[in-house]
């Protein structure tokens, strides 16, 4: 029995020229408008060729199926959180606690912002679990925990700050999501975050004073 293949997730090929990058550009740009009307379900190639006014096979010369599209959404969106989230967690005119606290308030935003993303790429989760673009916004997520940790528990061994980062990003990434994706509105999410981030400082400050 032939197995079904994994949609293919990666770009075909990165823009080199003005022109091409323009192309893209707006190719991206169209596939947000189609998401944000059609809703993940109508989501097609041809729908955001013609809403991008080029032909679906300049669509494909670089991207090769609307998994690859919306992968390379996620992926920009993943860069912007962790840009916003870096300069958070690395401002030194605040307090640590408030610097976590607005983090946590800005990544449960963000999540509730690309719920739609993850929604319309349920089918293709299989094929870009391991893409190296998953492994490298992991990876920089947990370096910039540690890089606080070491901030706020100076006094902590490396294995601790490990533990107490992993606690946090776990109850962020788990609970951000699972809420982002009830269909609750800004305000909600907004409420919960703050709730979280609440919690979340309470544990650190137990941590700071119990070290």
């Amino acid at each position: 029995m032939r197995l079904p293949q994994k949609p293919v997730v990666s770009a075909r090929k990165a823009p080199r020229q003005r022109r091409s990058r323009q192309l893209v550009e707006d190719i991206l740009e169209a596939a947000i408008r189609v998401l944000s009307r059609e809703g993940a379900q109508r989501f097609t190639t041809a729908r955001v060729a013609e809403t991008a006014g080029v032909s679906v096979g300049s669509l494909y010369q670089y991207f090769p199926n609307k998994q690859a599209i919306l992968f390379r959404l996620q992926t920009d969106e993943w860069k912007r959180t962790g840009e916003l989230m870096g300069s958070i967690l690395t401002d030194t005119s605040r307090a640590p606690l408030e610097r976590l606290r607005a983090t946590v308030e800005a990544f449960f935003l963000s999540e509730w912002e690309e719920a739609s993303l993850r929604v319309a790429l349920g089918d293709a989760a299989p094929s870009y679990r391991k893409a190296p673009e998953v492994k490298d916004h992991r990876k920089a997520g947990r370096e910039r925990g540690q890089r606080f940790m070491a901030e706020l528990l100076p006094q902590a061994s490396p294995k601790e700050r490990r533990f107490v980062t992993d606690v946090v990003m776990t109850t962020m990434s788990v609970v951000g999501k699972k809420v982002s994706e009830q269909s609750r509105s800004r305000a909600e999410v907004e409420a919960w975050s703050r709730e979280v981030a609440g919690m979340l400082c309470a544990y650190l400050s137990r941590r700071v004073g119990g070290i």
